[in-house]
């Protein structure tokens, strides 16, 4: 470190250079107190020892000018015998240490080493301070950042802490639930929203019954406002195990508009394939009874046009049914009744009214069924699953092969299973393929004609009896669908699959 000597008379100088240079330090010197301040401001200067002839009471201008410009610098003072009322008044002002005089190597290497200790102490703790200034700014700065976006945000955002109470709300929110009054945080979560089950949500995420990163989304109605609410852990250090789950956090969407675009949708689809279903099965009765010959005998020409105009009206209505069907579904309303029913008998009807069909393709349709139990279903539901997934086998079989339906009834549901040896299905096509109007293209069934809703009605016809289904597919070597149902608990006083919906 370097230190400033000052002294009068030079008398002290080689003892103390010598004493500190052997301790790796470096001494600067001077005689006055005008020189001496100007190399306390100029230069790094780390301790300032004074050398006084006597002590005194009266106070030296240097001490104050070093305590109010240079408070961080340690001032020792090396002086001869001192009272305690004396080394107190200096202490007063700024003297942090003493030295005897004459100089003791030992005593003034301690007192050396003392002053050395507190000016890096307090370069530390300057250091840290700073640091802390930063980081205090730091985090004002993110936190008024994050208040204006979250105020700034369309859709509504409510956190909670772990008691339940709402720590932060953005206006959004408020005009959604049309709160007025000024809300002081924390509140309990009920003078801001009291929905039961978005409650319930949030006391299970408190629980810890949901994963940390798990997003719950759940429709709510308040008032005649639809929100989509969207729930997630809010996590907090913890000594034991870094993060815990100290609160919620919960983004709110009003999906009011889309609700009703949606019944408007369904209400026209609904509408207008009523209004064609009606026209168009008149035209083909009519159509039939051309085509059959009871309104007068029809060339060849005019049979072959007939028979073209039946297989258009035939596509036209199964579009319209698949329409219907899909609105049903949307509705709620396509599964109208559950009740025993026995899936093997609708298998073998099945694969008798498709067996046909399958022969003259070329391929072998078998079927295998196992255990089964009867389930509580809609049978027009299940038939419509398994015609569509069958006419799907065979349409996308066109080199002959094999279509296989399985059934088999496990501890808890029925598994069904229809493989076929088809063309397959890409691996980046899977994921689409129970969208709406979505059809795999392939050069080989550019001539299977369809609508692109039927893997869609066969998705929520399971859906609403409470199953899954899943999708397996090599390219070239075929496609495997497997549906799982459940089956009722033979105790009525148990818990019942039908509680809830079984995901596998």
């Amino acid at each position: 470190m370097k230190v400033l000597l000052l002294e009068h008379e030079a008398r002290l100088e080689p003892a103390c250079r010598q004493l500190l240079n052997g301790s790796g330090h470096t001494l600067v010197t001077a005689k006055e107190a005008n020189q001496a301040l100007d190399l306390l401001s100029g230069n790094d200067i780390d301790i300032l020892l004074l050398h006084f002839s006597r002590a005194t009471t009266d106070g030296d201008p240097l001490l104050e000018k070093v305590r109010r410009s240079l408070p961080q610098i340690p001032v020792v003072m090396i002086t001869k015998d001192i009272s305690t009322d004396h080394a107190l008044a200096y202490m007063e002002k700024g003297v942090y240490d003493f030295i005897s005089d004459p100089i003791q190597s030992h005593e003034f290497l301690i007192s050396i080493r003392r002053a050395q200790d507190k000016r890096k102490i307090e370069q530390r703790a300057s250091q840290i301070e700073d640091e802390i200034i930063r980081a205090l700014l730091d985090f004002n700065t993110e936190k008024k950042r994050l208040k204006t976006i979250i105020n700034g945000m369309a859709n509504g955002v409510m956190v909670t802490n772990e008691d339940l109470e709402v720590v932060l709300q953005n206006p959004a929110l408020m005009r959604m639930l049309q709160i007025s009054e000024e809300i002081r945080n924390p509140v309990p979560i009920i003078k801001v929203i009291n929905d039961e089950t978005l409650i319930a949500t949030l006391q299970r995420i408190l629980a810890g019954n949901v994963n940390e990163d798990a997003l719950i989304s759940q429709e709510i109605q308040m008032g005649k406002l639809t929100l989509r609410a969207i729930s997630t852990p809010a996590l907090g250090p913890d000594r034991k195990v870094f993060f815990k789950v100290s609160g919620t956090v919960t983004v709110f969407e009003d999906i009011t508009a889309f609700k009703q675009l949606d019944r408007m949708k369904t209400d026209f689809v609904n509408m207008v394939a009523h209004e064609l279903r009606s026209p168009l099965v008149s035209i083909r009765q009519l159509n039939s009874v051309l085509a059959e010959g009871l309104a007068g005998p029809l060339n060849e020409k005019q049979g072959e046009f007939l028979d073209k105009v039946l297989k258009k009206t035939d596509i036209l209505l199964e579009l319209i049914n698949d329409l219907l069907d899909v609105a049903k579904i949307e509705a709620g309303k396509y599964v109208r009744a559950h009740v025993p029913t026995d899936i093997g008998q609708i298998i073998e009807e099945m694969v008798a009214f498709m067996e046909p069909r399958a022969k003259a393709q070329g391929l072998i349709l078998s079927h295998a069924c196992q255990d089964l139990k009867p389930i509580q279903a809609d049978p027009k539901g299940i038939e419509e699953v398994l015609s569509n997934l069958l006419s799907n086998a065979i349409n996308y079989s066109p080199d002959g092969g094999q279509v296989t339906i399985t059934a088999k009834g496990t501890s808890g549901y029925v598994e069904i299973k229809i493989r076929d040896t088809g063309i397959g299905i890409p691996q980046e096509e899977l994921p689409k393929i129970f969208d709406k109007f979505y059809r795999v293209k392939h050069p080989k069934t550019r001539t299977v004609m369809g609508t692109g809703l039927g893997l869609s009605i066969v998705k929520g016809v399971v859906e609403a009896h409470r199953g899954s289904i899943e999708v397996e597919s090599v390219l070239g070597q075929g496609t495997t669908f497997r549906i799982l149902l459940p089956v009722p608990h033979p105790d009525p006083h148990s818990l019942s699959p039908w509680k809830g919906k079984i995901s596998f």
